[in-house]
């Protein structure tokens, strides 16, 4: 039997609005543990954008998320990445 590993989620994660759009940030680790932590941004169609590298605090891992949203806008997590079918 496989157990479904429950995680542990930073005081930092939650709603972010900015221009109108709002994203969930979700920040977590495996629970009981001090492994780096996990970041994902769910954005409001559903999509899921998470990061490779973990970070060692979820502080950094916040600090990523807004550094992104300075430097690319918020708009950056909505933009299709996939390519155009003709």
């Amino acid at each position: 039997m496989s157990k479904k590993t429950k995680h542990e989620h930073s005081e930092l994660s939650g709603e972010f609005t900015e221009d109108g759009i709002t994203v969930l940030v979700d920040i977590f680790r495996p629970a009981g543990t001090n492994h780096d932590w996990r970041m994902e941004v769910i954005t409001q169609d559903k999509d899921v954008i998470e990061w490779e590298e973990p970070f060692a605090t979820d502080r950094e891992a916040f600090d990523e998320f807004l550094a992104t949203v300075a430097r690319d806008g918020i708009r950056s997590f909505l933009e299709d990445d996939e390519p155009s079918v003709h």
